[in-house]
């Protein structure tokens, strides 16, 4: 195929000035040129028209447009976008196998909007690609979505927009069935200038599969008539299986996991093999936060050290890294606030009550003042649009403050007392954060799920601290509690489990995303 490929690019480049050549859907109609009057006629008419034909037949080549049949003399091309298996997913090339330069080199900017955070099965979501590069003329993308297998994900669905912008094709990697979304001939011209943006409908798989990857590659063409100048870019996108919080080997469970303040020790129990994990990062005095940072869908090591007001982070895929940002006497909260699949940098300053963001997409700022002092941060995705909501739990009153991403919109909902902890997360499995604490008191949990109303479980005791996540990976979060080195967990599909893994001290990690 690749040797087909560039077989066509050179004989195209050779014919240009003998041949003529038929352009189809390019601008919506079939023009033929013959080459020798073009070249006369662009003596008169200067670089506009020349480039014209040029960028045309360009495209031909660039965009994966293919010649229906050969000829020294004469190429009848159509547009039917690139091959399958080429957005840089593993296994599969991406477009600089036919288009000159590093990928990831350009100026452009390869975004994608819409994947939750964590997928609902047999539902919708409506995805938009988008690919920025300024100068660039024409744009093309392609788009899969691949299980930890590399088998493929859920559907896509066309949104019929006249004329149609994508289309699907199918391919196979590694004997894996793949589905792919690309641009048609209509859907290589800008949206607005520099820009193209392209939507469609994923359909989540029919059941839970653990953590779904979208992989996606773009190109941004300057329509200069060959392979090069061209700007190539992939990226990739994880949503998950429920809760995932702890999930320091990648597979469709959280991990049960401590970090020990008196060695600066983390302890994983890895759900996949059972194996023992030690690692050695962080301080007495720190607090622990766990997250992924690097957005491969792996979580990291991070601490918060109070002392000097900075962030330190072991990603599994970046490595590590510092970043100064807070002060003594902040709160770090873990969320993805910016939707980009990746943590971000926050903290909550119960001095004044403002929530401050360091954005891992675009590395921006912002500071919201949202809270007051004594108010646990308590952030979620409580509308379910794959961002982090500003939220608080007052303990003074029992009112939850929630400001929605999606809307801006405000909201106070009474739900809880004082001494309660604090334990928003998706226990439905409807996409949505739910309303819930645990009363150290009386040992019991209080939910307001987002779709199941409200129910009560006792489960733990006075001296316990909660530590929920999704511990048997079936896309709800479950209850558990952490006492003196004993795990206990009442999972909703696998029911009650008791594991020693830790000791008094220990503070457990999927409490981190809780307020500390």
């Amino acid at each position: 195929m690749r040797e087909e490929k560039f077989s066509r690019l050179s004989m195209l480049r050779e014919s240009l000035q003998t041949c003529e050549i038929s352009f189809f859907d390019i601008i919506g109609y079939t023009k033929e040129v013959k080459m020798s009057s073009f070249l006369e006629d662009s003596k008169k008419l200067k670089l506009g028209l020349k480039l014209f034909c040029v960028a045309a037949a360009g495209v031909v080549a660039l965009f994966g447009i293919f010649s229906k049949q050969f000829s020294p003399h004469k190429i009848s091309a159509f547009s039917s976008g690139p091959p399958p298996s080429y957005t840089g997913a593993p296994g599969e090339f991406n477009c600089t196998e036919c288009h000159s330069g590093e990928v990831n080199s350009g100026p452009g900017v390869l975004t994608i909007s819409g994947v939750p955070s964590n997928y609902v099965p047999n539902k919708q979501y409506q995805i938009t690609v988008t690919l920025s590069q300024q100068g660039a003329v024409l744009f093309g993308f392609q788009l899969t979505a691949i299980d930890n297998q590399g088998r493929q994900a859920g559907s896509f669905s066309l949104i019929p927009q006249p004329p149609q912008q994508t289309q699907i094709v199918q391919g196979s990697v590694g004997g894996n069935q793949r589905f792919y979304v690309q641009h048609t001939s209509a859907g290589t011209i800008p949206t607005q200038f520099d820009t193209k943006s392209w939507t469609f409908i994923w359909n989540s798989p029919s059941s839970q599969i653990g953590r779904v990857r979208f992989f996606f590659a773009g190109n941004a063409a300057d329509g200069n008539g060959s392979a090069g100048g061209d700007s190539i870019y992939t990226n990739s996108r994880p949503t998950f299986s429920g809760t995932l919080t702890t999930n320091f080997d990648a597979d469709t469970k959280s991990d049960i996991a401590v970090f020990r303040p008196s060695n600066g020790t983390w302890y994983v129990l890895r759900s996949s093999d059972n194996s023992f994990q030690a690692v050695q990062f962080g301080t007495n005095g720190d607090k622990p936060i766990v997250g992924d940072f690097d957005g491969d869908g792996t979580a990291d090591f991070a601490v918060f050290r109070p002392s000097d007001g900075a962030w330190y982070l072991l990603r599994s895929s970046a490595g590590f890294t510092g970043v100064n940002f807070g002060l003594n006497g902040d709160i770090p909260v873990s969320g993805d606030f910016d939707g980009d699949g990746k943590t971000d940098v926050v903290v909550f300053r119960p001095s004044n009550g403002v929530w401050y963001i360091l954005r891992s997409s675009d590395g921006g700022f912002s500071a919201t003042q949202f809270g007051a002092n004594g108010d646990k941060p308590s952030g979620a995705d409580f509308d379910g649009d794959g961002k982090t909501d500003i939220a608080v739990f007052r303990p003074s009153n029992g009112v939850w403050y929630i400001l929605q991403s999606s809307n801006n919109q405000f909201t106070a909902i009474q739900f809880g007392t004082n001494g309660d902890q604090p334990v928003p997360a998706d226990y439905d499995d409807d996409g949505k954060a739910d309303l819930a604490v645990f009363r150290p008191s009386n040992g019991t949990w209080y939910f307001l799920r987002s779709t199941a109303g409200f129910t009560a479980v006792q489960f733990g005791s006075p001296t316990d601290r909660a530590a929920p996540a999704d511990f048997d990976g079936d896309g709800k979060t479950d209850i558990a509690v952490f006492r003196n080195g004993t795990w206990y967990l009442l999972m909703t599909t696998n029911g009650f489990s008791a594991v020693n893994f830790g000791t008094s001290g220990d503070i457990p990690a999927s409490a981190t995303y809780f307020a500390q």
